[in-house]
């Protein structure tokens, strides 16, 4: 039996808020990373890595521990005899989209580059910096006790709350007077787009005395060639412009240059969006093993030969018949393969041959 589902609720032709399909261009999550040591290991560490090596003396040294030199000046790394009790790791943090304080705690990725495991290790005191080699800014140290997944490799493990924030992270959603809602995968598309567009220009277009007030000539715009299409578009109560299928831009009126916060929670919450209906849509997940297929997605009549399975989709005389008209959908299909207790890897793979072939007659998504 295969983890199936009929999609039904999204099926429907459904009203959705501008928060509910949509996020603010700039509200992204912001990699940390940072190359540390943990030790305390079981003998499970890098016991022939030179740098491993090489980067504990260095530490121990800055710290005011004894180590010792060699003739040419350079670090005693044979005195500290074998390491495998440290482990050279790379460490990584993640920023929430919605940016961080100084002083605030994420949680703390670790995975071993050469090591065994990390079972019972401690991360030492590791410095996080951006993505951007360039930029040499510590946003954020990390230390504390390792934790491994139960599942998963002894080479992975988290510190919940292990790196503390040095500097303020913000987000930055407002760029030349204009906002970008960026539309979330599944409903994207141009016709959305527009959908987004007019009902921001017809939303606005009712506040009182703002779309076409003479205040609207005076937007925070970029200047240049855009300037005169925002003037003139703003004056035309059509602050809104579609990009393409993911993007649209908002230009930010006056009224609301000093709120853009509250500009933006009003859109979010205020504006209503149409969706036209999915049901032409079959949605799949194959880790979790899970296929979701919207009601009105039909298939060409075919038969399919998997395995030690014939199928005959369109009627006809064979193992299983499913749907004997001129176009059966995929539903009946699905449930005709889940009735033979055929495995969901089966399913998506039969799927995949449907719609490499041209006879399934709607959207596949893979999650």
């Amino acid at each position: 039996m295969f983890g199936l589902q009929a999609k039904s609720g999204l099926c429907e032709d459904g009203m959705r808020s501008l928060g509910e399909i949509c996020r603010v261009k700039g509200q992204e999550t912001n990699t940390l990373q940072g190359w540390g040591l943990v030790t305390g290991l079981r003998g499970t560490g890098d016991s022939d890595s030179s740098a491993t090596s090489m980067a504990l003396s260095r530490m121990i040294q800055l710290m005011g521990g004894p180590i010792g030199l060699e003739r040419n000046g350079q670090l005693d790394v044979k005195a500290l005899g074998e390491t495998k009790n440290v482990a050279m790791v790379f460490v990584t943090a993640q920023v929430p989209r919605f940016g961080a304080q100084q002083g605030d705690l994420v949680d703390v990725t670790v995975t071993a580059i050469s090591a065994k495991s990390l079972e019972g290790g401690v991360l030492m005191l590791t410095p996080l910096l951006g993505p951007r080699a360039d930029n040499p800014t510590v946003y954020a140290m990390a230390q504390g006790e390792l934790r491994l997944g139960l599942d998963g490799p002894a080479t992975k493990a988290t510190i919940e709350s292990g790196a503390k924030m040095e500097a303020t992270v913000k987000t930055a959603f407002e760029a030349h007077g204009k906002i970008t809602f960026v539309i979330k995968d599944d409903v994207a598309s141009f016709e959305t787009a527009q959908l987004i567009q007019s009902q921001i220009n017809v939303y606005l277009d009712q506040l009182p005395s703002l779309a076409n007030s003479p205040a609207a000539q005076r937007l925070l715009i970029q200047p240049g060639g855009e300037a005169s299409y925002a003037r003139t578009q703003a004056s035309n109560g059509k602050f809104a412009r579609a990009v393409d299928q993911k993007h649209v831009e908002v230009l930010i009126p006056p009224s609301f240059a000093n709120n853009v916060v509250g500009f933006i929670s009003q859109l979010e919450s205020q504006v209503r969006i149409t969706l036209r209906s999915q049901s032409q849509r079959v949605v799949i997940n194959e880790r979790e093993g899970i296929v979701v297929i919207g009601e009105g997605v039909e298939i060409a009549p075919s038969l399919i030969s998997h395995r030690n399975l014939r199928i005959l989709a369109g009627g006809g005389p064979t193992l299983v018949a499913v749907d004997p008209q001129a176009n059966p959908t995929l539903q009946s299909l699905a449930d005709a393969l889940n009735a033979l207790e055929v495995p969901t890897e089966d399913l998506i793979a039969i799927i995949k041959t449907l719609q490499k072939k041209g006879d399934l007659f709607g959207e596949v998504v893979f999650e």
